[in-house]
């Protein structure tokens, strides 16, 4: 079975980021093509790329990194939940991307965003890091406005927009990371 991660893409005080992962999460239960799992990037130590070799080496010396490396090397696709702040993601989801290399390669990656007007633009700027780490990006996506998609007590209440929205990043994901499974097996038979 597929292990997906879900990157929660902000580490800051007063996020909403494991809120709407939190979300993503319950939706994802009971698929059958896939097993999900929240990644929560406040639980990794992560200082700014901090390791003296370039991450593509794969020569990783500090242990925040190394425990960063396996997490990820362990799952076969991401949905990345993301905040835009001032049109971008957070410098703490790009500073965990640029930690790693190989383990992002030949995965599948969906993006669910937030912010006032859904987060979009941060997601344009992933997909172009992504396809430098050679993950493969699903069309789909969510965009999850802080206006409307909260409720009167200020939770993240999504609409059934983005739940429908949801359903479909999550069907490419699946379909992208079964697809890739084996592209990688291959890779990993011949520089055996």
């Amino acid at each position: 079975m597929l292990r997906i991660g879900i990157i929660v893409g902000s580490t800051r005080a007063g996020r909403r980021g494991r809120e709407v992962a939190d979300w993503v999460h319950a939706r994802a239960q009971g698929r059958a093509g896939a097993a999900y799992e929240v990644v929560d990037l406040a639980d990794h130590d992560l200082p700014n790329l901090a390791d003296p070799v370039a991450p593509m080496a794969g020569r990783y010396e500090r242990p925040a990194t190394l425990a960063w490396a396996r997490a990820v090397a362990a799952l076969d696709g991401f949905v990345v939940v993301t905040p835009e702040y001032n049109h971008g993601p957070s410098g703490a989801l790009k500073n965990a991307l640029d930690h790693l290399y190989a383990e992002w390669n030949d995965k599948a990656v969906g993006f669910v965003s937030y912010g006032m007007d859904g987060g979009h633009r941060a997601v344009e700027q992933l997909r172009l890091v992504a396809a430098e780490l050679q993950l493969a990006t699903v069309r789909n996506q969510v965009g999850i406005s802080l206006r409307d998609d909260v409720d009167a007590d200020g939770a993240v209440a999504p609409t059934e927009h983005p739940e429908r929205q949801l359903d479909g990043v999550l069907d490419q994901v699946e379909a992208w990371g079964g697809a890739l499974q084996g592209l990688r097996a291959d890779h990993a038979r011949s520089s055996a």
